[in-house]
């Protein structure tokens, strides 16, 4: 089995980014030696801080797709054109970040609206706005490929329009937890999907699982074996009819990570 999970509001709490009520669920995956993948909009330098903290060694995909990282120390081998820096083999994907700044400031100018990305933001104003201290702010502007963004002022965000001017550009928009994103073709369903035909290409056949809470999740639950929505804030009723067999939490979080995870690892 492999299990791929969104960070924020999946495995790591929304608020606080504790992971302590996935500790169950997590020491279960590492007993039966099921690779647990950390999938986020997050960026290399931040997820690979975060796999560490959590004990991982599995690869993960960063950025929305945007790049696939196999850690040196892991059992997962990297595709030949893997590129090795760092203590980590990078399978690229998406669109460079330079490209997708240059686009989002083409949007900004064609639409009028108050549009502010990452990269036109202070390391302080990324803190306030994810609630990160200083050191983490400074991660999550390490972008490879993707660019978050906000729309601020009396606008009314017209979702198509946004879209239509992403599409002008060759580059898609999908929307977060907290923010807007800008990328390329490739998104987390993709990504999963190409992982894990690497993986049973070398390891052999395998279930899949993904767990996810946001809108820029569900391209991956629709790709797995055993999709499951881990209960938030929203909710989205129209997904239980493009996935039939999709599996809701009771919990928000972390809680309803472990829960999910255990039932599925136990068969109950």
């Amino acid at each position: 089995m492999l299990i791929f999970t969104d960070l924020d509001g999946t495995l790591l709490d929304h608020d606080t980014y504790g992971w302590e009520k996935a500790k169950p669920a997590l020491a279960l995956c590492r007993e039966l030696r099921v690779p647990v993948i950390l999938v986020s909009s997050k960026t290399r330098a931040e997820m690979n801080v975060s796999r560490l903290e959590l004990n991982l060694d599995s690869p993960f995909i960063s950025e929305n797709g945007g790049g696939i990282f196999f850690p040196a120390e892991g059992a997962f081998k990297p595709p030949p054109e893997a590129r090795f820096a760092e203590g980590l083999w990078r399978w690229s994907l998406g669109i460079s970040y330079p490209v997708l700044v240059a686009a989002l400031h083409d949007i900004r100018d064609e639409l009028g609206w108050a549009i502010r990305g990452f990269s036109d933001m202070t390391g302080d104003e990324i803190a306030e706005l994810t609630g990160l201290d200083p050191a983490g702010a400074g991660l999550a502007a390490m972008r490879e490929y993707d660019e978050p963004f906000i729309v601020s002022g009396e606008v009314r965000l017209d979702r198509k329009r946004l879209e239509e001017a992403a599409s002008r550009r060759g580059v898609l928009v999908t929307k977060g937890g907290r923010f807007y994103h800008l990328h390329g073709a490739s998104d987390k369903g993709e990504a999963v999907d190409k992982l894990a035909r690497w993986f049973q290409a070398s390891h052999g056949p395998a279930k899949t699982v993904a767990l996810g809470d946001s809108p820029n999740d569900f391209t991956m639950l629709e790709r797995v074996d055993y999709p499951v929505l881990v209960r938030s804030s929203r909710q989205y009723p129209e997904l239980a009819e493009k996935i039939p067999f999709l599996i809701k939490t009771q919990e928000r979080g972390p809680a309803g990570w472990n829960a999910a995870v255990s039932a599925l690892l136990l068969g109950e």
